[in-house]
């Protein structure tokens, strides 16, 4: 990333949120003189990547002109160091050091619940179901999409796990994500492929429990 915008990301990190002058002050102290026509320019990019919010209206204890302030979106927390993985190889590590193996089931199969209840899955065709589902699971982090084999059956894939890291080594979490997209296509699943087997991606044939 542009260094100057790195460092406006650092100081919206720090402070929650701030003013274009705020920035400016900021940014002066970091890498020397800069105009706010410039922090804007910057600004603007970095909202049409998703990394910063649209301007809000900081309230004033006195009279005056309004400040709009800028803040950083959920998204922009990738770009900061966290030990995500760390913790949940730590959490799961924990659970199966401690529980019985149907008890760590059960918990993970609770969080697939949980995901799928947070999704509020229509109803309708199952088509409609797959477009929804697929949508929630790229808001969290997976890559998925749906299509018509050649035989016209529907097929599920996913190329990007966003705990692969994790999966590779505690497969209980593919039992987990198989069951969240039973319950986000309200659909019987066979699996076809497995990224933990060296397959390209995880895929599964969807067949309608509705009809």
């Amino acid at each position: 990333m542009q260094q100057t915008r790195r460092h406006i990301l650092e100081i919206l990190k720090e402070r929650k949120e701030a003013t274009i002058d705020e920035i400016v002050t900021a940014l002066s102290e970091r890498i020397g003189k800069i105009t706010a026509v410039t922090v804007r320019h910057h600004l603007e990019i970095l909202r049409g990547d998703g990394l910063v919010a649209a301007p809000a209206v900081r309230r004033r204890s006195a009279p005056g002109r309004p400040q709009y302030v800028y803040a950083l979106t959920e998204r922009a927390a990738d770009y900061f160091p966290n030990n995500y993985q760390g913790l949940a190889l730590g959490l799961i590590d924990q659970m199966k050091s401690q529980l019985a193996p149907n008890q760590v089931s059960q918990i993970l199969e609770g969080v697939a619940d949980t995901m799928t209840d947070e999704a509020m899955v229509p109803d309708g065709p199952l088509e409609v179901r797959l477009d929804h589902a697929v949508n929630y699971l790229n808001n969290h982090g997976y890559t998925a999409s749906w299509r018509h084999s050649d035989n016209g059956r529907l097929v599920l894939t996913v190329t990007n796990c966003p705990y692969e890291q994790v999966s590779c080594t505690n497969p209980e979490l593919c039992k987990m994500d198989e069951k969240l997209i039973r319950g986000l296509t309200g659909a019987r699943l066979q699996r076809m492929s497995w990224q933990l087997q060296d397959d390209e991606s995880c895929s599964f044939l969807i067949e309608d429990n509705h009809k």
